[in-house]
């Protein structure tokens, strides 16, 4: 069996074509399947368009969280209902085609545990793509791997795959980080990439850059290690100043201490302080949050025909 998971969201208008195009290639490939749509609470008709076209679709089951848990969330509460032995993790807009799935699939017979879609040609604003190109280069310095910016969430991943990503707890869920992270036989192919079919991304500037810090911070130390190494240097460079100040004024070329340098050393120093504080609070807190062992995302309502 394959499971196709797809987490919902404002999609009321592309979930009948996202459907049908999933059953077309599946019926196509010849394999038992499911289709898994899980809602994170759209503020739109999705979850009703979704019940209508569960009740024709003995396929098709879908899931409605609480509340709005966020995008990687709902793929995590997509996966854990998910019984294929191979498993689609795909988006709902349709800029990811289910007429790739089979490619993926044939890919992954060959031996592969885990095939992901590479976007060559993206099909989108310049803005998200370089945002995305700048968050994979930053969070790939930080975090001490490499995670291909033309890749996200597409692909198809044996059940171990999926089972060793559910078995991470992480209260910060991104699941191309997890999928990376837990290795296995992996390789990609390149896919044809779409214009979203209707509307717009969710993703606003703030969300993203959100969603960028709190990866990072949940993911790689490096932060608190570029910071005491910051703070070395500064310490490493007041010697030296101190050391030149202290010959100058030995050659009596300095009668009077300068306030304006000991106001600015101060302001200076002071803000490395605070900021070296800051970056470690930020860890402690989301350790705090980690310890609290909340689940990451609630289903409220459920229909598998």
């Amino acid at each position: 069996m394959i499971s196709i998971v797809s987490p919902v969201y404002r999609a009321e208008k592309i979930l009948p074509i996202l459907v049908s195009e999933i059953n077309k290639v599946s019926e196509k490939m010849g394999v038992d399947y499911e289709i898994i749509l899980v809602d994170d609470r759209s503020p739109d008709n999705s979850w009703e368009v979704m019940k209508s076209l569960a009740e024709k679709n003995k396929h098709l089951k879908i899931y409605r969280l609480s509340r709005n848990f966020g995008q990687h969330p709902a793929i995590m509460a997509g996966l854990s209902k998910a019984k294929g032995e191979w498993i689609v993790v795909m988006d709902c807009d349709l800029q990811d085609q289910p007429k790739e799935i089979e490619k993926l699939y044939h890919k992954a017979l060959e031996g592969y545990d885990t095939v992901l879609a590479r976007r060559e040609i993206r099909i989108d604003s310049f803005f998200k793509r370089w945002s995305s190109k700048m968050f994979y280069k930053v969070f790939n310095y930080l975090a001490g791997i490499e995670i291909n910016n033309e890749v996200a969430n597409f692909g198809i991943y044996h059940r171990k795959v999926i089972q060793s990503v559910l078995n991470i707890n992480d209260n910060i869920k991104f699941f191309p980080l997890f999928a990376n992270w837990v290795g296995f036989n992996s390789t990609n192919v390149s896919v044809e990439h779409s214009s979203r079919e209707d509307g717009k991304s969710s993703y606003s500037l703030s969300r993203l850059i959100s969603l960028a810090f709190n990866v990072i911070i949940s993911f790689s130390d490096k932060p608190l290690k570029i910071f005491v190494g910051f703070g070395a240097a500064i310490s490493f460079l007041s010697v030296l100043v101190a050391a030149f100040f202290v010959i100058r004024y030995f050659e009596g070329k300095i009668t009077e201490p300068g306030f304006s340098s000991l106001i600015l050393s101060i302001w200076f120093l002071s803000g490395v302080v605070i900021s070296c504080i800051g970056i470690v609070g930020i860890y402690l807190g989301k350790t705090f949050n980690q310890t609290k062992n909340r689940p990451v995302f609630i289903i409220d309502e459920a229909y598998e025909n």
